[in-house]
């Protein structure tokens, strides 16, 4: 691994917005002596596919897996990110908004102990989505959303339980707590990121994923 490369990673199926999305991260602030690289995965048959893919073919210490409809505001994060790992070995991923619990069902919105924030479109129009806000540096939490998922030490992602697009964000939170890694969420003044994913209509796929992600992490 190269400790001074970061990767940004992504599943992508519209290049319009992954052009935006790599605009403003291309744009960001790069710590002095690291380097950046850009890995899309088009024609994954699952997000688990296709970040695997791309994890293994990226010799980046740090990698960003993110939507291709994410665009990072925070011109610092590069070096946010950074400080906040190697300040905590013991932190294995990163996001920008989740959980400290997660529920039953599965949902990690659901949660009375939701943590960050980010301005998002799933409801039609853009608007600030907030839960608690953080007062230290960073808040220690069960489950980040995939929107946005930073990490410093690769594990796989299990596309042999997921085979979709949903539910491999709480996997993957749930794989690194495993492994023994710890997840968080820094203090954010304003939101890190914009994600412009438009209204989310959820069906059968995304049912038999939570079905699965209950059965196996939760019961």
């Amino acid at each position: 691994m190269m400790d001074h490369k970061i990767a940004f990673i992504y599943c992508v199926n519209d290049p319009l917005q992954y052009e935006e999305s790599i605009a403003y991260a291309g744009s960001l602030s790069i710590p002095q002596g690291y380097e950046i690289d850009f890995i899309p995965v088009e024609h994954a048959p699952s997000m688990t596919a296709g970040y695997n893919q791309a994890m293994n073919r990226s010799d980046a210490k740090y990698k960003v897996y993110l939507h291709q409809d994410v665009c990072i505001l925070n011109s610092n994060f590069l070096s946010d990110m950074v400080t906040l790992f190697k300040n905590n070995e013991n932190i294995g991923m990163m996001g920008v908004i989740g959980s400290k619990t997660i529920p039953e069902n599965g949902i990690w919105w659901e949660s009375s102990e939701g943590v960050g924030k980010v301005y998002d479109s799933h409801s039609g129009k853009m608007e600030l989505i907030a839960f608690a806000e953080i007062l230290a540096d960073f808040e220690r939490v069960q489950a980040v959303d995939g929107l946005l998922m930073a990490t410093q030490y690769d594990l796989s992602w299990r596309e042999d339980l997921f085979t979709g697009w949903h539910f491999y964000d709480l996997s993957q939170s749930m794989e690194f707590r495993k492994a023994g890694y710890e997840i968080a969420i820094p203090k954010q003044e304003k939101p890190w990121c914009l994600h412009d994913s438009g209204i989310v209509h959820i069906g059968i796929d995304y049912a038999k994923a939570q079905e699965i992600f209950c059965a196996i992490y939760l019961k």
